[in-house]
């Protein structure tokens, strides 16, 4: 088959083509832009001299100040996980419609390499297209954000741009991933003239074996603050980040992985105590396909553990300010506590975490309306068969809401105690300071100092922690509620899918 043949068919479909083309497209472009601010943020120059000397044209001090623009450059990185859930969603949409087109394509002469290059090439164009447009994007924001104030300073670092490299190794690379990721994932497709057939072995349902993975993940971090504590910082400092990396990453594909099992064993218990016609239709489809959950909630997961941690994180600052605070207050120091920028900073994490649960929200949307348009023929046969759409629109409700309630509470656990094996406790050594009860003159003429001069001894202190409920509460809530947003929006599909009509569909 020649490449402009071959270019041609890949670019060739339906309405739903179409569709699954430019939200891959979007899905890069976000991509691309996370990406992009990340390598903007780590392009940031040094001054000369002192390697710790502050950025001083930039008005935020998460770029001013070079010890934290690696944890900033990390957070923007993060918030790719659920775009690249949602490319993944994205992907599977109008999956049997493509299906049957691979099929004709191997009945009119296609070799089965031939369709999967065809099937490569769609995904990989899509994905460069929305990564040339969101370098695009990325260019002119720049132009159009670089606005110094009155002083000079800058509020986001429009004055630097990444290595020609840089901006190729993202603008290229990602299309490459997603062409990888799309052949990797047609390794177990077999396409045939009579259709398409999926080869997997015959489980029992999944296991709990994803429990290991997540002790493993908190048993790192626990690990981490040891090493932090017995080593300066020239020793520890390329192995902390790779420990934070590895258990964080752990930890999150146990918890991803753990939703099958929760899936599976919500399914059994459904239909062991269920009595309604929607519940037992709900526990059917999560016992035949327990993995859905793992591929639907992932990046809502991924977001609610970084949340979760953040949480955790927050809670320590909290309580660093308030011990601070009070050690003033009996040493006869009023300044005010602990400096609120970490504070602060913590809000522009959840101001991530918040645009991370959006961007789940939309491949939630996506995957649930793609399985419903899958099996359209089935819901119109039960529907012409005499049971009610209420019914249906019960069980999947049910099939969404049951498994995605413990994961969200697991997951909320696993991030919190994430957070927490890092800094448990806050611990202050014994101290001394010299307080002058008496006027500024007086305290500072050496002749009257010593009179009104005395000694406050302050011990040591070790406070623990809070765990933030609340805080975790209203981040479970706002999953909840984006779970129950996608159920809605996916109701509205389902009224169309069920007609009669779709008994005809191909």
């Amino acid at each position: 088959m020649r490449p402009a043949t071959l270019l041609r068919l890949a670019l060739a479909g339906n309405r739903t083509d179409t569709a699954r083309v430019v939200l891959t497209a979007l899905s890069a472009l976000l991509a691309t832009l996370a990406g992009l601010a990340a390598l903007t943020v780590l392009a940031i120059q040094k001054p000369a001299g002192d390697a710790w000397a502050e950025s001083e044209q930039y008005r935020n001090a998460l770029l001013r100040e070079p010890g934290l623009r690696g944890g900033t450059a990390f957070a923007l990185l993060m918030l790719t996980v659920p775009v690249l859930a949602l490319a993944g969603q994205c992907a599977r949409l109008g999956a049997p419609a493509r299906d049957r087109r691979l099929a004709a394509l191997r009945l009119a002469g296609a070799t089965p390499g031939q369709v999967t290059r065809l099937a490569v090439l769609e995904t990989g164009l899509a994905s460069l297209l929305g990564t040339l447009a969101g370098l695009g994007v990325y260019l002119l924001g720049r132009d159009l954000l670089h606005r110094p104030d009155d002083r000079g300073r800058l509020a986001l670092p429009t004055d630097v741009l990444p290595s020609t490299g840089a901006l190729a190794a993202v603008v290229l690379g990602l299309p490459v991933v997603a062409a990888l990721a799309t052949a990797l994932m047609l390794r177990t497709v077999t396409t045939t003239p009579l259709g398409v057939s999926r080869k997997a072995a015959h489980q029992r349902g999944p296991r709990p074996w994803a429990g290991l993975l997540i002790g493993l993940g908190l048993a790192a971090f626990v690990a981490a603050r040891s090493i932090a504590y017995g080593f300066d910082d020239t020793e520890s400092g390329w192995l902390l980040p790779l420990i934070f990396l590895t258990g964080g990453l752990t930890a999150m594909i146990g918890v991803v992985l753990g939703v099958g099992w929760i899936s599976y064993t919500c399914g059994r218990l459904l239909r062991r105590h269920a009595r309604g016609a929607a519940a037992l239709l709900a526990a059917g489809r999560l016992m035949a396909d327990p993995w859905a959950g793992s591929r639907t909630f992932a990046a809502l997961l991924a977001a609610m553990i970084f949340g979760a941690g953040a949480a955790a994180q927050r809670a320590y600052f909290v309580a660093q300010d308030a011990l601070e605070r009070e050690q003033n207050r009996l040493a006869g120091v009023d300044d005010g506590g602990a400096n609120p920028f970490y504070l602060s900073t913590m809000d522009l994490v959840d101001a991530a975490v918040a645009v991370a649960v959006l961007i789940a929200a939309g491949g939630l949307i996506v995957a649930l309306v793609e399985g419903i348009v899958a099996r359209r023929r089935a819901y119109a046969a039960l529907v012409a068969a005499g049971v009610p759409r209420a019914t249906l629109s019960g069980s999947v409700a049910w099939q969404a809401l049951t498994p995605a309630v413990p994961a969200i509470l697991l997951a909320l656990t696993v991030g919190a105690l994430l957070g927490r094996g890092l800094f448990p406790s806050i611990t202050t050594s014994a101290s001394s300071t010299t307080v002058c009860d008496a006027t500024a003159a007086l305290c500072d003429d050496p002749a009257t100092r010593d009179q009104y001069t005395h000694l406050v001894q302050t011990a040591a202190t070790e406070r623990t922690v809070a765990v933030p409920l609340e805080h975790l509460a209203w981040l479970g809530a706002g999953a909840l509620a984006a779970v129950l947003v996608t159920v809605g929006v996916g109701l509205l599909f389902l009224r169309v899918s069920t007609a009669v009509d779709e008994l005809r569909t191909a």
